[in-house]
């Protein structure tokens, strides 16, 4: 006998309808995206994601109460919330009130960009100084460079990172080498290139790659991927005041999703400097970028299985020129090391870190060096959430290298 379904549960293609995942309880449709599935294990019901994070600075006593904010002058003054998108529009703000010669311009930038960073700068500084650029990546780059080639402080956007590859040969071949071939005559360290990165969820094989590696390879410029909103405006103070050219690589997940209370007040933060984030014993783990968030959910996770375990998160900031003594320094106590990032793994940026570290901490290390890292595959749509080197995949790696 036949069983007959209603339409809407239909199967179609190994998987759900449209309609039939609807008709599913919302905790029991097959959702394909970036989010996390609750009911799968090791989670069993943690908070998980940035809103839940334990990282951000969300009060005024844990801003009073950090040691580089502390550092830069700025704990005690007035703070706003703020999310990332807000704070690197505020750190743009900064900038071009106190440089004269500070631009800003990009595909759509005049109008505040696609994700609204830099709205109502072009209202408060005028058309001359936040303007449009035809659309060609190889063309804002060049026009960035001459401009800082000319004492400008050139603040561009490349829309999405996935659109850098047109700028290649620019920033490669021209702006990193521009001292260099000069004999320090010349050079454009006024230049700094701003992109959103990485996965959003929905963005497809042209909207979600995260291509730092690709410059990490190159010396003369400098590599940034912030994790919240007070790190993003900090740091991108301080790529753009850096006396060299620098790519400043912004999660686009996190632009709306990450808030903080972010000191309104003018500040840089320290680039080639790796933050310790949660001190532990145990493992080293490090990342950057919005992985941070996803490693410390998989840290939550082991260190309640794990009584008595602790784990060390370091978040790098600066992956050209990283900052490889922290997290050696680390690795000399703990004994273990796991590296995680959303971009592939072969030829990732965790390889140089894996071999760099290997090479300083040999004799030290208990277990071999794990890489979570994104599938070696064009950045898929529908299996994006395979792709991603999640919580619960950074949870297996953590405790191979722990239980090895």
């Amino acid at each position: 006998m036949r069983l007959q379904l209603p339409r809407t549960m239909l199967l179609v293609s190994r998987s759900y309808s449209y309609t039939a995942r609807l008709a599913l309880p919302r905790q029991q449709r097959r959702c394909y995206s970036a989010s996390v599935d609750s009911s799968v294990e090791p989670i069993r019901g943690l908070d998980m994601g940035v809103a839940h994070s334990k990282l951000l600075l969300r009060t005024v006593a844990s801003l009073r109460g950090n040691a580089e904010l502390q550092a830069a002058g700025v704990s005690e003054g007035d703070s706003k919330k703020m999310n990332m998108c807000q704070a690197i529009n505020d750190a743009m703000r900064h900038t071009l009130a106190t440089d004269d010669t500070a631009v800003v311009f990009g595909e759509d930038v005049a109008f505040g960009g696609v994700f609204r960073c830099s709205v109502g700068l072009a209202e408060e500084f005028g058309n001359e100084r936040i303007f449009n650029t035809p659309l060609t990546e190889q063309g804002i780059a060049g026009f960035a460079i001459g401009m800082a080639a000319m004492g400008h402080t050139a603040v561009a956007e490349i829309q999405f990172a996935d659109y850098v590859f047109p700028a290649f040969d620019q920033i490669v071949n021209e702006a990193a080498k521009y001292r260099y071939r000069s004999g320090n005559e010349f050079n454009v360290g006024g230049l700094t290139i701003r992109a959103p990165c990485a996965a959003v969820g929905h963005g497809g094989h042209y909207h979600s790659q995260s291509p730092e590696a690709f410059f990490a390879h190159v010396p003369g410029i400098k590599v940034v991927v912030p994790r919240s909103p007070i790190q993003a405006k900090g740091l991108l103070l301080a790529a753009i005041r850096d006396p060299n050219p620098t790519l400043f690589f912004e999660p686009k997940i996190l632009y709306r999703s990450a808030a903080e209370q972010v000191p309104t007040d003018d500040y840089v933060l320290p680039l080639s400097k790796a933050e310790i984030v949660r001190p532990g014993k145990d493992v080293t783990v490090v990342g950057y970028g919005a992985q941070i968030y996803a490693l410390e959910n998989a840290i939550q996770m082991i260190e309640r299985d794990m009584p008595g375990v602790t784990c060390e998160l370091i978040d790098l900031r600066t992956i050209l020129p990283y900052d490889a003594d922290t997290v050696a320094e680390s690795v000399a106590r703990t004994g273990r090391l796991v590296v995680a990032h959303e971009a592939p793994r072969t030829q990732g940026f965790a390889a140089e870190l894996a071999a760099e570290i290997q090479e300083r901490c040999f004799l030290r290390l208990e277990s071999p060096i794990e890489r979570v890292c994104g599938l070696f595959v064009p950045h898929p749509l529908v299996f994006e959430r395979f792709y991603m080197p999640c919580a619960v995949r950074s949870y297996e790696a953590i405790r191979r290298s722990l239980t090895y």
